[in-house]
């Protein structure tokens, strides 16, 4: 079976394409033969979530993540930039 269909194809053997997700073989759909989407199984994509969310960090962590600030940095004053005028 193909495991890579045109997109007029997939549109005329839909089932078959869904069976062969099904089947455990992810299907890819071309347009314009370039790669336009993937169809997967549920167990597939189920699967591909699960890992995604189990390798980026939560918000928390990355913020917690991010590098000190040196002691440089710190004590460094701000700097006193004079603003410009505007006129409403």
């Amino acid at each position: 079976m193909h495991s890579q269909w045109t997109l007029q194809d997939a549109k005329n053997r839909f089932s078959a394409v869904v069976n062969a997700a099904c089947a455990g073989t992810p299907q890819v759909v071309t347009r314009r033969g370039k790669p336009a989407a993937v169809v997967l199984s549920m167990h597939d994509y189920e699967v591909f979530l699960e890992r995604s969310k189990a390798s980026a960090p939560q918000f928390t962590e990355f913020l917690l993540s991010m590098p000190a600030a040196t002691e440089a940095e710190e004590a460094s004053p701000r700097q006193n930039i004079a603003l410009r005028e505007v006129l409403f």
